[in-house]
């Protein structure tokens, strides 16, 4: 095999830009992934119809919308569009009730009724630091923000929301902060979880909660674009059993760190290893993908204006739900998180017929088919849904390991959400990207910031590489067209 300065296992989104920002410094570098197809989490595939595409994994992308990653890199420029969805994300009750978050904050607050104004307290000063509120979550958060106001807006929301001075009182308005919330798949309540839902609730009212347009492939197929034109080699089905095999002089993991101890075998050191072991994943996702004839019926008319829905039923139910998956126990009404694609992006369907993609959040490990229970809870608050679907696949969160090994009993985060592996994520370690291997690095969700199609892990991994292992201190610029970026030095912290 070729030898490379940069040799990068796994092509999922932070393994993609950890290569294109290493690409755009002017090394060589080669990217390993054992699928057949690239992209990891951004995969599709035509299941049951050639004319309609399902995502595999993600659909909606709040933080490739968000990050400073994609904003950079510019998505649109190259012809990927991230089509905004008539409501953001919406939560159906049960009555045929629902809640319903606009890209208009003030609309929103609105149909809040009683509670419009407290939303708005919580959400619109993030709202105004949007950017920098963003940046400082997708950071690897081992130094002061440039905006030091930032931290300070988030914690006083997050802690005023725990502690419910900034507390809800209706049902709509709390249910809907708290499907927000479970995206966390974490305890809830919850610092963790907490902020996630002010992060992603207030986005909602900022950049939005897009759709690539043609579907989440799109952005890997760009990104393998830009790593070609820079002299990047994407090696498909192709999988790496052992660090040994790869002659690079950097090697940057796309994995978890159960990936990096079977890489590695017995060459790093014994604390290290240790500390990987202690490392803990969090409860699964069970994916069913539905090929339906015509929308869903849902009993509240707008929520087919919603690019996302959250079927949890009220906060009371949402959190017990959340909490029995956290704990390892079965619910047959788990949580489910619901995206039809063709609300957003109409050329998603074809002849009448259309995808839809949902997840149910189970214990770890779980083994039962997703199916029925998404069935169901979709019936709950669409009666007649079954009568629409014409195929229908499962994926039980025990099997999604199998299309992902960064997804160990389908915690398709990477690590469970907890309040140590938020903060130190994956070990205790001041950059978190090293390894003690000489020249080895994690570039996965399972580092800082974590899970979500935002790129930051892999781009702050990368930096980390290029100041330590090539002595490069510029920060690559990652626009399109060519260009040269402001001067930028790589933070120290890297």
């Amino acid at each position: 095999m070729t030898r490379a300065d940069v040799a990068v296992v796994g092509s999922g989104p932070n393994g993609l830009a950890a290569a294109v920002t290493l690409a755009r410094a002017g090394l060589t570098v080669h990217v390993h992934e054992q699928a057949a197809t690239i992209g990891g989490g951004l995969r599709g595939e035509t299941l049951f119809d050639s004319d309609v595409s399902h995502d595999v994994c993600a659909a909606v992308h709040p933080m490739a919308a968000a990050s400073s990653f994609f904003r950079d890199f510019d998505l649109a420029a190259r012809g990927v569009a991230l089509l905004q969805p008539p409501i953001a994300y919406a939560h159906p009750l049960d009555g045929g009730d629902a809640a319903f978050a606009y890209r208009d904050i003030a609309e929103t607050a609105a149909r809040l009724g009683p509670d419009g104004e407290n939303w708005r307290r919580l959400m619109e000063p993030l709202v105004r630091r949007s950017s920098a509120v963003t940046d400082f979550l997708l950071s690897g958060q081992r130094s002061l923000p440039r905006d030091l106001a930032a931290p300070l807006t988030l914690g006083t929301r997050v802690l005023g929301h725990l502690l419910r001075t900034n507390g809800l009182r209706t049902e709509a308005a709390r249910a809907l902060i708290t499907g927000v919330a479970a995206h966390g798949v974490g305890r809830l309540p919850g610092l963790p979880t907490t902020a996630i839902a002010m992060l992603l609730g207030h986005l909602a009212h900022a950049t939005g909660w897009p759709l690539p347009q043609g579907g989440s492939h799109r952005i890997a197929e760009v990104m393998a674009d830009d790593l070609r034109a820079h002299g990047g080699v994407l090696h498909t089905s192709h999988r790496v059993t052992n660090l040994a095999e790869l002659e690079a002089r950097v090697v940057m993991l796309d994995t978890t760190p159960r990936g990096l101890l079977a890489l590695a075998g017995g060459r790093l050191p014994t604390r290290y290893r240790r500390a990987l072991s202690r490392f803990t994943y969090g409860p699964g996702a069970a994916k069913a993908d539905f090929l339906i004839e015509g929308p869903i019926p849902w009993s509240n008319p707008e929520v087919r204006l919603s690019g996302t829905v959250h079927l949890g039923g009220s906060r009371a139910e949402t959190l017990a739900a959340e909490n029995a998956a956290v704990g390892g126990e079965t619910s047959e009404e788990p949580f489910v998180l619901l995206v039809d694609p063709a609300v957003t992006d109409p050329g998603r369907a074809a002849g009448g017929r259309r995808p839809v993609w949902a997840y149910a959040h189970v214990p770890n490990g779980d083994t039962r088919d997703p199916v029925p229970l998404i069935t169901r809870r979709i019936e709950r608050y669409a009666p007649g849904f079954a009568d629409t679907v014409v195929a229908a696949r499962g994926v039980a969160a025990v099997d999604y390991e199998a299309y992902n090994p960064n997804y160990p009993g389908g915690d398709i985060g990477s690590g469970a959400l907890t309040l140590r592996q938020s903060l130190l994520r994956p070990t205790p370690a001041w950059n978190p990207y090293r390894t003690p291997l000489p020249g080895v690095y994690l570039c996965s969700a399972s580092t800082p910031p974590g899970p979500s199609v935002h790129g930051m892990c892999g781009h702050l991994a990368a930096l980390s590489a290029l100041r330590r292992e090539f002595d490069i201190t510029a920060v690559p610029y990652l626009g399109p067209h060519g260009g040269v970026r402001p001067a930028e030095k790589i933070r120290r912290e890297s």
